[in-house]
């Protein structure tokens, strides 16, 4: 092939995985259309029968009305109504802390009903799901900068729901933020510790107006750190790949360092992107010797499973989890693929993330409900080479959420830069000690 034909070949390939990556989220995005209250902007966990409203899909629904409208998928005016009901609720919403109330010190439980708005599944108050639904109104408050009434009002709103979350009370006089409390036993006895998706919660805490809490919480987090040697890759590590994801999703981590990362000569975008090859390394070592797993065929995270079952004789047992925080290399691992965990990792590894996508498509297909890839496949569960075996009849909003928002960070970096000039965002970021790149700038 000529340098002309190479060429134009090489620019084919990049206008089909732009159009292919363009299908895959709007074909995503289309689960925050069609499993809403839009009457107060409650979304449903999953497409599970009686599932309740999950806080943090609310938060990455908030966060995607941006790039929907950026990409026509939703007038401005439309989401502009639907962000002011959202907040509006969150506002108004009973913060008594009642056994059936929606929250308490500002703060919101983890699943609601989703059209009374009050607490369901007898669920906790959950710092982190709140944290993540927070970062979603910054988000709309940044986007919705115009100097109409309307679009003041989500800002103010935002300001308020914000001010009033009580992050002191949550650390129940220790460093580190709690995970949970419950009206009927108060405080979980486990705390934000060890390399996890808090870091968003942290920024947003040490950045708070009102009840912010010192840095020696960010100190205390990071102390208790694991670093390890993974497939020739130095690595920050924990096991589900969403954890590699989550804040990512809101805050550009790139050339930014705390102590932590100086430390190390390396930065948090930089780790993800090693913890995406380890999982994709991984998948071709195979080393449980599950069908399917090679070089194009790796996720693993919180999904849900074919499981709980076992299966085989007694020499040869596979045990299968439902759903389950799935993770690589010591597991727990049964088979289980989650497509979305790979796709969400394309701003860290497109070179792997892309063609992983596109066998995807090949192997199962886009599915017939509209809404891209299935949430998790399973092909040592009565599959194999060449066929599907189980593949999950349902769709999680902690799915699609961050991977329609990767791939917008990928391909404009649309949720990053409305948050890099969130003053709580930045301010956030300073006092857990991060320097250099961006956050020098003016």
């Amino acid at each position: 092939m000529n340098s002309t034909a190479e060429h134009n070949h090489q620019h084919d390939l990049r206008d089909t995985d732009e159009m292919f990556l363009d299908t895959l989220q709007k074909m995503s995005y289309s689960f925050f259309t069609k499993y809403i209250n839009r009457e107060n902007g409650l979304v449903l966990d999953s497409t599970q029968p009686d599932s309740p409203c999950s806080i943090s899909a609310v938060g990455f629904a908030l966060s995607c009305y941006p790039l929907a409208i950026e990409h026509g998928l939703i007038k401005r005016p439309d989401a502009l109504a639907l962000t002011l009901k959202t907040l509006r609720f969150f506002y108004d919403a009973d913060q008594s802390g009642g056994i059936d109330g929606t929250g308490y010190k500002g703060f919101f439980y983890h699943f609601l009903d989703p059209v009374t708005g009050k607490r369901a599944w007898s669920s906790e108050l959950s710092t982190i799901d709140t944290a993540l639904l927070i970062a979603g109104m910054m988000v709309t408050a940044q986007y919705f900068d115009g100097e109409n009434e309307e679009e003041q009002e989500i800002r103010e709103l935002t300001t308020a729901i914000y001010a009033r979350i009580d992050w002191r009370w949550a650390q129940n006089g220790q460093k580190a933020i709690v995970l949970s409390w419950k009206p009927e036993t108060g405080f979980n006895r486990i705390y934000w510790l060890g390399y996890n998706e808090a870091m968003i919660l942290y920024v947003l805490a040490l950045g708070a107006p009102t009840f912010p809490i010192g840095p020696d919480a960010y100190v205390a987090w990071t102390s208790t750190f694991s670093w390890r040697r993974l497939y020739g890759h130095d690595v920050l590590y924990a096991r589900p790949l969403f954890i590699h994801q989550f804040s990512h999703v809101w805050l550009d981590l790139r050339g930014i360092q705390d102590d932590f990362m100086a430390s190390r000569k390396t930065d948090y975008f930089e780790n993800s992107r090693r913890a995406t090859y380890i999982q994709q390394r991984y998948a071709i070592r195979n080393p449980r010797k599950f069908v399917g797993y090679h070089e194009y065929c790796w996720g693993f995270t919180a999904s849900n499973g074919p499981g709980p079952q076992v299966i085989g004789s007694k020499h040869n047992k596979r045990r299968f989890y439902g759903y389950m925080a799935r993770g690589v290399p010591f597991g727990p691992d049964d088979g289980t693929v989650t497509p979305w965990a790979a796709i969400a990792s394309l701003p860290f590894a497109p070179d792997i993330v892309i063609p992983t996508a596109r066998y995807f498509e090949k192997l199962i297909g886009l599915y017939p409900d509209s809404m891209g890839l299935p949430g998790s496949f399973n092909q040592t569960y009565h599959g194999s080479e060449h066929t599907t075996g189980w593949i999950s009849p349902w769709h999680y909003a902690l799915n699609h959420g961050p991977a329609v928002l990767m791939i917008e960070n990928y391909r404009s970096g649309l949720i990053w830069r409305l948050l890099r000039d969130c003053s709580p965002i930045r301010l956030g970021l300073q006092r857990c000690g991060f320097r250099g790149g961006w956050l020098s700038e003016d």
